[in-house]
């Protein structure tokens, strides 16, 4: 599921008169046509006709790392019979979304060795205190339902995959 983040308002490159604007090709980006010039009224003579550059990225869901909550805790990383790797954020908290492109791409790289899951600590606050989560992002691995180590803070990729290599 994709989502707009946020839109850029840019005069088309042909009704300009001696301008040569020229964008990189970029994944995620998508140009739309505005559906009414009223709202964008200039103090120009002219009013170029005007293009909104869309950036839609993925939903974490989307990429291979669910959520997982309470009802769900005991089966998914308790009884699971491959390690586990789980992310402990908030939506609010701006390290948290710096390590989720980490988590995501551990979870492609570790893809049948290793589970990854995301608790988000506002909904899910029990499994939080029962860990003794005090701050986020923490990274939690489990094998055969303990908990094997924590890493604290956005930290880099080498120092999870130092950690993950010890349980394989």
């Amino acid at each position: 599921m994709a989502g707009v983040l946020e839109t850029l308002i840019v005069p088309r490159a042909s009704a300009l008169p001696s301008a040569s604007v020229r964008f990189p090709q970029l994944r995620g980006l998508k140009m739309l046509p505005t559906r009414s010039s009223a709202n964008l009224r200039t103090n120009h003579k002219f009013a170029p006709p005007r293009t909104r550059i869309v950036c839609e990225a993925q939903d974490t869901a989307a990429v291979g790392v669910a959520a997982v909550t309470d009802p769900d805790w005991q089966s998914n990383v308790i009884e699971s019979d491959l390690p586990v790797l789980v992310e402990f954020w908030a939506p609010w908290c701006g390290p948290c979304r710096m390590i989720h492109p980490v988590i995501d791409k551990l979870a492609k790289d570790y893809a049948g060795k290793l589970k990854c899951f995301k608790v988000n600590t506002d909904d899910c606050s029990s499994i939080a205190t029962q860990y003794g989560i005090r701050s986020i992002p923490t990274v939690i691995i489990f094998k055969n339902g303990e908990k094997k180590e924590a890493v604290i803070g956005a930290v880099p990729e080498s120092t999870l995959t130092t950690c993950i290599e010890k349980y394989l």
